[in-house]
């Protein structure tokens, strides 16, 4: 997963892209994890936001952020790594509840797994 955002103030503004994470499994899958990642994003900017928007695209995710006089801007997006000289070990999805709380190890309150 690639995650590109809107960092800086005025002139110095500018995108930076990370990849947060390597995802083993399906595309729907990738892209549930993806979208967890997208609605519990906290941008930096704007400091005082006035409006939040969570849009889907067809490989990911973008969040439209509005201050009070520039709007910011994050894409969340599933890729295919190609290549990549020091990827790291791929670790598997971890299986969540809807509010993201992870199904094992078992939570008191909640049911198991199955």
């Amino acid at each position: 997963m690639v995650v590109e955002t809107t960092v800086g103030l005025g002139e110095g503004k500018h995108v930076e892209a990370s990849v947060p994470a390597y995802v083993t499994g399906t595309r729907v899958e990738a892209l549930a994890e993806l979208e967890r990642r997208a609605r519990a994003s906290a941008p930096e900017h704007p400091r005082s936001p006035r409006r939040r928007r969570l849009l889907r695209r067809t490989d990911g995710f973008l969040l439209v952020v509005d201050g009070v006089w520039q709007s910011y801007v994050t894409r969340f997006t599933v890729a295919e790594p190609v290549e990549d000289s020091t990827a790291p070990e791929a670790k598997p999805l971890v299986e969540r509840f809807d509010d993201g709380v992870p199904v094992r190890p078992a939570w008191p309150g909640r049911p198991g797994p199955g």
